[in-house]
């Protein structure tokens, strides 16, 4: 099965929390790392998700901690919407 991973780097503005994390993540910048998994059989190439991992610094190294895909994408919101506010 072919396989493929996605990085792209997360800024909150403001102290965050993620559903699944215990504690509240800082603000600053993150990496994001998406696993993907090609879907066989298609005449055209698909990938679908199977992983969400987001690497965060914690007691001087940095920890990758899984999480959900939409609990990322919630946590971004609300990091956005606390800016507007």
């Amino acid at each position: 099965m072919t396989t493929r991973t996605r990085r792209e780097t997360v800024i909150f503005k403001h102290p965050v929390r993620i559903k699944g994390i215990e504690r509240l993540l800082p603000a600053g910048s993150c990496e994001g790392v998406t696993d993907e998994e090609m879907i066989e059989g298609l005449s055209f190439p698909v990938f679908r998700r199977v992983a969400t991992m987001i690497m965060v610094p914690h007691q001087g190294s940095v920890e990758m901690i899984s999480i959900g895909s939409i609990d990322l994408a919630n946590a971004q919101h609300s990091d956005a919407v606390a800016s507007h506010e």
